[in-house]
């Protein structure tokens, strides 16, 4: 009994692991050329999905993130480079759009953070224990 729900939980654990991993992008969007659909499913993983945040544009389903796959699929076959594409995505969404911002003056803050962060947890941490303990 307990072995047949340990079984049925670890398949619905499976199920939706591998269902969540699969690719969002529509047959409809998928270009006749392998090596330019190859190109685009490239950068749309390298690019954020504006509404999601944490995903990149080839793992999300929201309809900005449909519609800028589209958008790189039509400047593939306008002949335009990925430095290009790259550079037209950030001028128009800024460098927040890739999901590896380039270390410039402006993305310090993007980079920086989460230590600054991590070290203000440490120190609380540190100080709290420290507290406690004369207590």
């Amino acid at each position: 009994m307990i072995k047949t729900k340990i079984t049925t939980i670890v398949s619905i654990f499976l199920v939706h692991f591998f269902l969540i991993s699969v690719q969002a992008v529509e047959p409809d969007e998928i270009l006749k050329n392998h090596e330019q659909e190859l190109r685009a499913r490239n950068i749309s993983k390298n690019i954020r999905c504006m509404v999601c945040q944490n995903e990149s544009i080839d793992e999300s389903n929201a309809p900005l993130a449909r519609d800028l796959r589209i958008l790189i699929r039509e400047k593939i076959k306008e002949g335009k480079n990925n430095d290009e594409i790259y550079e037209f995505l950030t001028d128009r969404y800024g460098d927040f759009i890739l999901l590896n911002p380039p270390f410039k003056l402006n993305t310090l803050v993007l980079w920086f953070f989460p230590f600054i962060f991590f070290g203000i947890g440490i120190l609380i941490i540190f100080f709290h224990n420290k507290k406690s303990k004369q207590n």
